[in-house]
């Protein structure tokens, strides 16, 4: 399963976070503690908001550990808002088109976990996003696939709601063709000022994802990045985090975000 990172907050360099840490992102990319794999090598993203309303991104299929121009792009770029993810593969090819995160207008979207069968539903559910979604669609991964459907399903409204009614159907397909393989879903999307992190499973074992809030900012974090616990909070189960601008962090539980319905 893959690692990934998201800030939210005073803008800060990148690298402060991206790669300087003792269990940074780009140390996770060869020694993860917290996922099914260690390594997750298969490409890396970065996604940032600068001056203009969309995002920035830069992907590329080489691992994380072994990119200096990731380094060099880190140590240059500031930003308030910003994603990071390295990817391991759950069977879709190793291509940029396929590395997280995506874009899509204002929005970034990144994601951990996997449809169980996706191949064996995929071209049903790529079926139900709308035409003027799917000719944005560059890639083959189920995650590009969901967030596309959720838009369609009024993300930019209800980022909870959306999501959760994406859940559904794509667990309505895998009853339907005899899927027994779990969907295990942590995510998390931004539109450059709000942030909504997720964390859901069918099988009750989604992948693990944590947040810490300070005086400057809020990053929420696959594993801790100091590769300590203190001062880490743990995303329930079946949760979902949200920050909004001049808001409390509120966390939802599995009812109140509608998982519950999708599993």
């Amino acid at each position: 399963m893959c690692r990934f990172l998201a800030y939210h907050g005073d803008p800060v360099y990148l690298d402060e976070l991206v790669c300087a840490p003792t269990h940074s992102l780009v140390h996770q990319s060869l020694h993860a503690t917290e996922a099914q794999t260690e390594t997750n090598g298969d490409g890396f993203g970065i996604g940032w908001y600068g001056e203009r309303p969309e995002p920035g991104l830069y992907r590329d299929v080489r691992p994380a550990w072994s990119d200096e121009n990731l380094r060099s792009l880190s140590r240059q770029i500031r930003a308030r808002t910003f994603f990071a993810h390295v990817r391991a593969s759950t069977g879709t090819a190793t291509t940029r088109a396929n590395c997280h995160p995506f874009a899509h207008g204002r929005h970034l979207f990144m994601h951990n976990g996997q449809i169980g069968g996706y191949a064996r539903i995929r071209r049903r559910l790529e079926a139900l996003i709308p035409d003027a979604l799917y000719e944005a669609r560059q890639g083959s991964t189920d995650s590009e696939a969901l967030f596309l459907l959720a838009l369609a399903h009024g993300l930019d409204r209800d980022p909870v709601g959306a999501m959760a009614a994406s859940l559904s159907a794509a667990r309505g397909l895998m009853h339907e063709a005899g899927v027994d393989e779990p969907l295990r879903f942590t995510a998390v999307l931004t539109d450059g000022e709000s942030l909504t992190a997720y964390r859901w499973a069918c099988d009750g074992r989604p992948p693990s994802l944590y947040w810490r809030q300070t005086a400057t900012g809020l990053a929420v974090v696959s594993e801790p990045i100091d590769g300590l616990r203190t001062g880490w909070s743990e995303v329930p189960k079946g949760g979902t985090l949200i920050a909004r601008p001049g808001q409390p962090i509120q966390m939802l539980g599995a009812d109140a975000a509608g998982f519950r319905k999708a599993a």
